[in-house]
């Protein structure tokens, strides 16, 4: 692939652009534009925008504060627009006979090219480590934007450019091929969100993270009040409400493990895999999507119903015992949501991080490990702890 001649950029102009609208880092002399990869960062976008006009070499290679593997620096090379011509280089183009091809600098041609054109040849090109059930290398893979049409044309299994859902319904292909897809990551163009309907419908599919609190946490409020202020004593009101926060964790692992991946006990037909791609599939197949990792109002309704019909028959004998247990429960599915959605999309304390490593190596490395997402009780409780492990190599 021939390569085109990239500008020199003065650094001046690179901090100039030091915003969410145009961001640009840099790595030594080299210059990209990462702006369209501000809201896909796996670390989060307050990171980027931190360095923002600035150089990232150090703190790319921090593992303290976010680990870069080489599927990482690979991503970044597609932002490659240009050079910063450093006092080194502007020498080296003073003392040439042809500063003409030393600034501007060559430009790296995209992939295995971009290497061979750092002195790396071809034949000898280091083949990449990947997981087996995803393909995956790493979590930087999750944010690799994904070519849209050489993927249809590869794998036969759904084209992003068009709207998924009838895809899905009026599908060909075995449950065999839709489970080995769906759990293939891909990430689609520009960070935004793949069409689903395609119609009226499709606003219906899209859920902003901050809509989950906005919307329940009021009657989670008002609910939890009226409940432990009827109980005999705040104490008992609080420890049912705690209870029903314990259970909250319980019904997250079991949900996850037995409802979302249900995988192998799926009918073999298109409703069934397209019930199960609405549900879940969805997200690992566009984890990155962030419209589609919180659960949309509509959906949510339908699945706490008999949970608050569950809350009543067990303590019947006080309807204001069964409201602020469940009150607690959807307490934690609120702060479970919000959880999610910042395990994929922002960087977080200590604590948090480590669940940010197991959540993401639940999609890049093995999805039929690790249900927790809050907590990794139940999964040491029900022996479905991941192990991060090595990924094999590639042939």
């Amino acid at each position: 692939m021939p390569g085109k001649t990239l500008p020199t950029i003065t650094r001046a102009e690179v901090e100039q652009h030091n915003s969410r609208k145009s961001c640009y880092v840099t790595i030594g002399e080299r210059v990209f534009d990462v702006t369209d990869f501000i809201d896909d960062h796996p670390g989060g976008a307050e990171l980027i925008l931190e360095f923002a006009g600035k150089d990232v070499k150090e703190i790319m290679e921090d593992e303290d504060s976010h680990f870069h593997t080489e599927t990482a620096y690979e991503i970044l090379e597609e932002s490659l627009i240009g050079f910063v011509p450093t006092e080194a280089v502007l020498k080296t183009a003073v003392d040439s006979s042809h500063p003409d091809q030393v600034v501007p600098l060559p430009a790296t041609a995209e992939g295995n090219e971009q290497l061979k054109a750092h002195g790396v040849q071809a034949g000898n090109l280091p083949s990449r480590p990947l997981y087996a059930s995803t393909g995956m290398s790493s979590e930087d893979d999750l944010s690799k934007e994904t070519d849209l049409d050489q993927d249809w044309k590869t794998h036969k299994f759904l084209d992003l450019n068009r709207p998924l859902f009838p895809q899905m319904i009026f599908s060909k292909f075995s449950k065999e091929f839709y489970l080995e897809q769906v759990h293939r990551p891909r990430h689609y163009k520009g960070g935004d969100s793949a069409p689903l309907f395609g119609n009226i419908l499709e606003p219906l599919s899209k859920t902003a993270w901050y809509v989950v609190p906005m919307l329940w946490l009021p009657p989670v409020l008002y609910g939890s009040v009226l409940g432990i202020s009827n109980l005999p004593n705040p104490l008992i009101g609080i420890a049912y409400w705690s209870l029903g926060l314990f259970l909250w964790t319980l019904v997250e692992y079991l949900l996850h493990r037995f409802l979302f991946h249900i995988d192998g006990f799926l009918p073999d037909h298109p409703l069934f895999l397209t019930l199960h791609f609405v549900l879940h599939g969805i997200h690992h197949y566009l984890p990155m999507d962030k419209y589609r990792l919180v659960m949309p109002p509509a959906l949510f309704l339908i699945l706490a119903t008999p949970f608050y019909r569950l809350a009543h028959f067990v303590f019947w004998y006080n309807w204001y015992a069964a409201i602020t247990v469940f009150s607690g429960g959807i307490f934690g599915y609120i702060c479970y949501d919000c959880t999610h959605y910042w395990l994929h999309h922002h960087q977080l304390p200590a604590y948090v991080r480590d669940l940010k490593k197991y959540h993401l190596a639940h999609h890049y490395q093995n999805f039929e490990l690790g249900f927790g997402v809050t907590s990794k009780f139940w999964d040491y409780v029900w022996g479905t702890e991941l192990k991060y492990t090595k990924p094999i190599k590639s042939t």
